[in-house]
């Protein structure tokens, strides 16, 4: 496909350029996303905008793999940084990572600047890494398990509904029991105590907690532990309120979080997430309508939240997203293909930046149909053409303008970023994570007494007491029987004496007596008890 021409050879009169232009002559602040197009090889000079005001109406970036979708996020990150803005994303990737490095520029990009009026200027932007659980280069991300959550760590497990709802009455009675649940041993070790022979009480107590349903979330528990989830499970807990900042010249900070081995855990990333947005949620203000948002979430690899989810996870999900707004937080989902994204979510994405799709199987052409009934009514004539037949870097978008209204559909060429398009250095950024004034905050990992030490310190007094009460009733019993054995042996004795005849007693007599009593079955019996608690004080044993 060649290059669209400059915009001075479009038709100022062509009918998409009329109806597309007044629907962008924004008066405030917005985002410059690009140049109309009104065909393969034909530019004009409407400029594609979003208006700031109106990015907390959330949004969705989409398409197909290698179309561009990770430079649009980097595009609208960095123009949002300049505007005050903090961002987050997760880095999926690694190449967001060059929004702290200004771009190199090349023939191709002042090309493409230029057909956009765009003016570039190589930037970098203030940027700081993290990483979930300190695996890879960044600030440890952790959070407390009490924090996560029954709802979150249920999706995580792949957890069926009744499962959901056991995991929920482990968590009411860790609370109950004053048992804190800072990482995953903790909950481990809960669910193995109500388990066990000490816990069968507690675990009836509950009632629909049955002792298969707590054997399957504990085998659960430790398929996830062996995953090194362990690492993502604890305290320091990190605090959102760390992503709403800005530099002392008033540019936002844009926060990036490193997301190594994807693959292994996608729905532990893409939960940890929603956790951050839905503690965000709970943490901040309402504001209302805002000048511009206090922070922009962006969600990549959103299918991976949405997989599998149950529909109590899904409405939580739409629930945050509806009423995050009016925090001053716009939330942008960046995925393969709006079908990706549940209903509740989708209709309430204000902004829509739909990248090439492509139709290769029966269900991408269905994907393809139910995305263009999805638009409001285009100039175009074949929206579904023009999706398919988008350049890399080309968009349709169409966004909500600022009386609140969806914009004309717009065939769009996007602006290239004017940060680094690739990874920064790495050595640059363990530089500055070191220099961060968040790491000596979260770097060091803090273990407390929690849960798991709890319930080691009271298996161990029930075992003490256990074994005291034992002892104590065995002294006991033995007392009893030296008792006996003593009773026995006076009534011996004195049966003896009654049966002599009174007389001066001689010495000759009374050795008989002497003799009698210690032949006699009870005094032998005296003595063996005696010599067998002298044995038994001394070692703690014997036979009983």
């Amino acid at each position: 496909m060649s290059e669209p021409s400059s915009p001075a050879a479009a038709d100022a009169a062509d009918p998409i350029v009329e109806a597309v232009r007044p629907g962008y002559a924004f008066e405030g602040a917005a985002l410059e996303l690009g140049g109309l197009m009104l065909d393969e090889t034909r530019l004009s000079d409407v400029r594609i905008r979003i208006p700031l005001a109106m990015v907390n109406r959330h949004g969705l970036v989409a398409g197909a793999t290698g179309t561009g979708k990770t430079k649009t996020l980097q595009l609208l990150a960095e123009q949002l940084s300049a505007q005050g803005v903090p961002v987050f994303a997760a880095d999926i990737k690694g190449d967001l990572s060059g929004l702290s490095a200004p771009g190199a520029t090349s023939p191709k990009i002042v090309d493409r600047a230029a057909s956009v009026g765009q003016q570039w200027v190589a930037t970098g932007h203030p940027v700081e890494f993290y990483a979930l659980g300190g695996e890879g280069t960044g600030i440890p991300l952790r959070v407390t398990m009490t924090a996560f959550g029954p709802t979150l760590l249920s999706k995580v497990l792949g957890l069926n509904d009744t499962q959901e709802s056991s995991l929920g009455l482990v968590f009411h009675y860790a609370d109950r029991a004053g048992l804190p649940l800072l990482d995953l041993a903790d909950l481990r070790e809960v669910v193995k105590f109500l388990t066990s022979d000490e816990g069968k009480a507690d675990l009836k107590d509950l009632g629909g907690l049955s002792a298969a349903t707590a054997g399957v979330i504990l085998r659960e528990l430790i398929a996830f532990s062996d995953q090194g989830a362990d690492a993502f499970f604890g305290e320091p807990e990190f605090e959102t309120a760390d992503l709403l900042r800005t530099t002392a010249e008033g540019v936002g900070v844009i926060s990036l979080v490193e997301l190594p081995r994807l693959q292994d855990r996608p729905a532990l990333f893409s939960t940890f997430l929603m956790w951050l947005l839905a503690d965000l949620f709970h943490d901040l203000p309402e504001v209302g309508d805002v000048d511009k948002p206090k922070l922009v979430f962006f969600f990549d690899e959103a299918h991976l939240l949405f997989n599998d989810a149950s529909k109590a996870f899904l409405d939580s999900v739409a629930q945050t997203v509806r009423l995050i707004r009016s925090k001053g937080v716009g939330v942008f989902f960046v995925t393969q293909s709006p079908t990706d994204v549940p209903d509740a979510v989708l209709a309430q994405l204000g902004s829509r930046v739909q990248h090439q799709l492509r139709a290769a199987t029966p269900n991408d052409a269905k994907a393809l149909k139910q995305t263009v009934a999805t638009y409001p009514h285009s100039a175009y004539d074949d929206l579904g053409r023009v999706i398919l037949s988008l350049g890399i870097g080309e968009a349709v978008v169409t966004v909500m303008s600022e009386r609140g209204a969806p914009t004309p559909v717009a065939w769009t060429r996007l602006r290239a970023p004017q940060s680094l398009m690739g990874p920064a250095d790495t050595a640059a950024m363990e530089q500055a994570v070191t220099g961060s004034t968040l790491h000596a905050k979260y770097a060091a990992a803090v273990d407390r007494e929690s849960a798991r030490e709890i319930l080691a310190g009271k298996l161990e007094q029930g075992a003490a007491k256990a074994r005291a009460e034992q002892e104590a009733a065995e002294d006991a019993k033995a007392r009893r029987e030296q008792d006996t054995a003593e009773d026995r042996l006076r009534r011996e004795a004195e049966r003896a004496t009654r049966s002599r005849p009174r007389s001066t007693r001689s010495s000759r007599q009374d050795k008989t007596v002497v003799e009698e009593v210690m032949g006699s079955t009870a005094f032998k019996q005296v003595v063996r008890t005696a010599a067998r608690e002298i044995v038994r004080g001394m070692f703690r044993t014997g036979r009983r």
